[in-house]
């Protein structure tokens, strides 16, 4: 339930334990699960027996969406609202998981877009860099000392194949001389398994893993606030034969509640498999220079 001032409270019953359920004991956070992948991958992990707190960007959407998977798997699920678009937002966010979680054993950074037109946040900061990448950045690392108290943390970074096509472009990280949206997109793909390989090395004799994953071509709204030519094009022609949501969260799944994979780290996963990725993801220069350049635009330097 809520607190003043926003502030979240789990009740204990969601922290009993249930030996009929793998991930009864352990508490999740999934972001922006209001909808999508995000909410089927908290709802199956609700199913699965965790305490889970979802968050979004929409309060109406984001509370609906706990009260659905409430009432479909009778399990202890609250959300938070923040817009991961903005460093300050994300801070309260944070605060409020802190304050609210004694424990948080995974972290499954989910949310994610894509814009067409290069779009700036309240940090002045170019919107698709800012939310598919540097969110989830500086929410890892303000919760990673809570994750580290876990027997079994978990860092679950959502990517996609489009790092695939992606390079970090250091002299133009914002996009401000030559944005293009898939450019964009491409690049804020590769620095999420980027930073998944550096944090997995630099969690390395710790209990806590980290793990990156493409989760498919999902029937989402993903785009839809800012499509581009070809989206508006193609989208509907191919949605048909894309992947349901539930489909989609499957590897998340997998990678936040598999017993087989507690010590598995540094991988980035597809179609529940480990695979390589880009070549460009294994650069450790590049994964070091974009951690200095994350922390400097984060304030955590």
């Amino acid at each position: 339930m809520m607190g003043p001032g926003g502030t979240l409270h789990i009740n204990e019953a969601g922290m009993n334990m249930d030996n009929a359920r793998p991930m009864t004991g352990r508490t999740v956070v999934v972001t922006g699960s209001s909808s999508g992948i995000g909410k089927a991958t908290a709802e199956r992990l609700a199913q699965l027996g965790a305490t889970v707190v979802i968050t979004g960007r929409d309060p109406a959407r984001t509370h609906d969406a706990a009260r659905q998977i409430r009432a479909s798997t009778g399990t202890n699920v609250q959300a938070l609202t923040a817009d991961l678009s903005d460093q300050a937002q994300v801070r309260q966010l944070a605060a409020n998981l802190l304050a609210a979680l004694p424990q948080i054993d995974v972290l499954v950074n989910n949310a994610g877009g894509y814009w067409n037109t290069r779009h700036i946040t309240a940090d002045g900061l170019e919107r698709t860099f800012a939310v598919n990448y540097l969110a989830p950045f500086l929410l890892t690392a303000l919760l990673l000392d809570r994750i580290r108290h876990s027997s079994d943390g978990r860092v679950v970074n959502v990517s996609s194949n489009a790092q695939r096509l992606g390079r970090i472009d250091f002299d133009d990280l914002q996009g401000e001389h030559n944005y293009s949206g898939a450019r964009a997109y491409n690049q804020s793909k590769l620095a999420i398994v980027l930073f998944t390989h550096e944090l997995a090395r630099r969690l390395t004799g710790t209990t806590v893993t980290a793990n990156a994953l493409h989760p498919g071509v999902v029937r989402t709204a993903f785009g839809a606030e800012d499509p581009g030519g070809t989206q508006r094009l193609l989208v509907p022609l191919a949605r048909p034969f894309m992947r349901t949501p539930s489909s989609g969260a499957a590897t998340s799944v997998l990678l936040a509640s598999s017993p087989d994979l507690n010590s598995v780290t540094g991988q980035f996963f597809a179609g529940g498999r480990a695979r390589r990725s880009s070549k460009r993801s294994y650069d450790d220069q590049d994964a070091q220079r974009l951690w200095a350049a994350s922390e400097t635009l984060v304030g955590l330097r």
